[in-house]
């Protein structure tokens, strides 16, 4: 049997065919929890990529990577995602100190999971893994979480009139900033270099905001007036919002992660109504393609 790309769900034959493993086996390793599936009005659906992760996580050259590792997601802070974990119950701890920080922790075993936005200058594309040093991770898989709203998060009302990413270089403008490898921090860089914005004209705050939370709070504490982040974290805050960049947040692990108790029962609950519900209204998030496999090594 073909199977074509537009396959993206396999029947039971389908997928036993696909195996070349007999109906009956492919029963059995659903009863046991063995294989992906999903069950639509009584009928068994294949995930055709979930499939192909599940084959290349029994690798005999992979076995390197099956060692435990702690139960952590790492990496940048997501409104929606710490959410997602809290009310999923995914018993995942959350370490969220930027995405470089979560690539070196993902790379050391010290994360399950790293939540990742960072940009690559050269192609103006995101979470490339040979830009981010996991290009030798041989068992990588990236998953995609969402399509998010970058842009200027701004004091509620707007005193000083900030309409565009120019108007930072006003010196009354004091510009709250992240660490110097989130990937927001490469993202303003990218900005304003396009912008042709020297970022040493910029008055920035004398200390940088760790998380998306962070950043808006020293706005509306009024510790700064502007600050670079997602609109949903302007929105928790009440903060004004002027978007300027769309970007992919996505997911990095190990395969065999992907198969573990945390990551299932995290994207189980991503596909319930009152997921999509919470991510419009948050806002500035497009979920559309939430779960899609983006690379696999």
């Amino acid at each position: 049997m073909t199977l074509g790309p537009d396959h993206a769900y396999l029947t039971t034959a389908e997928v036993a065919d696909y195996l070349r493993l007999k109906e009956r086996k492919v029963y059995d390793l659903v009863r046991q929890g063995g294989i992906p599936c999903v069950r639509v009005t009584g009928k068994l659906l294949f995930p055709r990529q979930a499939i192909d992760l599940w084959l290349m996580s029994h690798l005999e050259g992979d076995r390197a990577s099956s060692r435990p590792v702690p139960l952590v997601l790492a990496g940048s802070q997501d409104p929606l995602l710490e959410w997602a974990v809290r009310e999923s119950g995914a018993g995942l701890a959350l370490l969220c100190h930027g995405s470089g920080d979560g690539v070196r922790r993902l790379l050391s075993g010290e994360a399950m999971v790293a939540g990742l936005h960072l940009l690559d200058e050269r192609h103006g594309d995101y979470n490339r893994p040979e830009a981010l040093g996991l290009a030798g991770m041989r068992d990588l898989v990236t998953v995609r979480w969402a399509m998010r709203r970058q842009g200027l998060l701004l004091a509620p009302d707007n005193p000083l009139g900030i309409a565009a990413l120019e108007d930072l270089a006003d010196r009354r403008v004091r510009v709250a900033h992240r660490q110097p490898d989130a990937g927001a921090h490469r993202l303003l860089t990218w900005l304003l270099g396009r912008a042709g914005i020297a970022p040493g004209t910029l008055r920035f705050a004398d200390h940088p905001s760790l998380s998306e939370d962070d950043l808006a709070l020293a706005i509306c504490q009024g510790e700064a007036d502007a600050g670079l982040g997602v609109e949903a974290a302007a929105r928790r805050q009440g903060l004004a919002f002027v978007a300027l960049h769309e970007e992919a947040f996505d997911l990095a692990l190990r395969r065999r992660s992907y198969f573990e108790a945390p990551l299932q029962r995290l994207l189980a609950f991503a596909r319930e109504p009152r997921f999509a519900e919470r991510a419009a209204a948050l806002g500035g998030y497009d979920i559309t393609a939430l779960g899609r496999v983006i690379y696999n090594a």
